[in-house]
């Protein structure tokens, strides 16, 4: 599980990924295309990911997160990341 935002971090987006960096890559490939909601908004900027054992429990927390506030969203990201730097997969 793993989160992103664009350069201004004014955009987070959670998705879930079994390659990191394959999936970074994609998402920075993707920047600029109104197709997705990260290419859209440029969410090519890794904040913050957990690792999982497994898919479902990736997806579990997924969901949990999709349903946090931004505030609470925040909240993790500085727990792990507290000056919000750009994490190289």
């Amino acid at each position: 599980m793993y989160i992103t935002t664009n350069p201004a971090k004014t955009v987070l987006y959670i998705g879930i990924t079994n390659s990191l960096p394959q999936r970074m890559a994609q998402h920075y490939s993707n920047r600029g295309a109104n197709q997705t909601f990260a290419g859209r908004y440029f969410c090519y900027n890794l904040l913050y990911f957990e690792e999982y054992p497994d898919s479902k429990a990736a997806i579990e927390r997924e969901k949990e997160l999709k349903g946090w506030t931004r505030a609470k969203k925040e909240v993790l990201i500085a727990s792990d990341n507290p000056d919000w730097l750009f994490l190289q997969p």
